[in-house]
């Protein structure tokens, strides 16, 4: 592998030794999402993934997590924008299940969007919210949209492109979303892009 390579000395250029260097990191990486995403829906599907519900500050919320994932899109050339909302809404929920929510749609916005933008909106009502994560991306053919929330499901376009993916990102973000009484809406045209949405409760 690329880290026997590195510490057998074989190669003496500093510039391949990096790039196995970097190789390693991401399958390293590629592996711990791997083992994460795996504990996350046995104990999902097992009935043990304990939920601890509270107020918390959405636009707070939201923004931290896109300060956290906006030098991947910048590194695609992508723009992450939030609409502008009420600053002063709560909603209940798990705050940190409702973060791998996020993270993981975002996340597959950045990863499946090559040029244009990704863009998060919230939609305020009487007594909940809309939150959408909207891309300008490959999009989702029509008859695989009701497939995608299967575990270990990805599109044929997936498969036969180099894009990574466990195929557990959106089985997770389905149960927990169930479990706030919530689920994900879908729509998605060719090479035009996709939009999620899902609504968390006020009050």
């Amino acid at each position: 592998g690329y880290l026997e390579t590195l510490l057998n000395g074989a190669i003496d250029d500093p510039k391949v030794n990096r790039n196995f260097l970097s190789k390693a990191i991401t399958h390293s990486d590629n592996l711990n999402t791997l083992l994460n995403d795996l504990i996350d829906i046995s104990m999902i599907e097992s009935g043990l993934m304990s939920l601890s519900f509270r107020y918390f500050n959405l636009y707070n919320f939201i923004y931290i997590i896109i300060d956290e994932l906006k030098n991947s899109a910048y590194e695609k050339n992508l723009v992450l924008v939030l609409n502008d909302f009420d600053r002063e809404i709560e909603v209940y929920g798990d705050k940190e299940k409702l973060k791998q929510v996020m993270i993981n749609l975002i996340s597959n916005s950045i990863k499946y969007t090559h040029e244009g933008s990704i863009k998060v909106n919230v939609i305020d009502r009487a007594k909940s919210v809309i939150i959408e994560v909207t891309d300008t991306g490959i999009g989702i053919p029509a008859d695989e949209i009701n497939r995608i929330f299967e575990r270990f499901y990805r599109t044929e376009r997936e498969r036969s492109s180099s894009i990574p993916g466990t195929g557990l990102g959106l089985a997770i973000v389905k149960h927990i979303l169930e479990a706030h009484n919530s689920n994900v809406e879908v729509s998605s045209e060719l090479n035009k892009g996709s939009n999620f949405s899902f609504k968390l409760r006020k009050e």
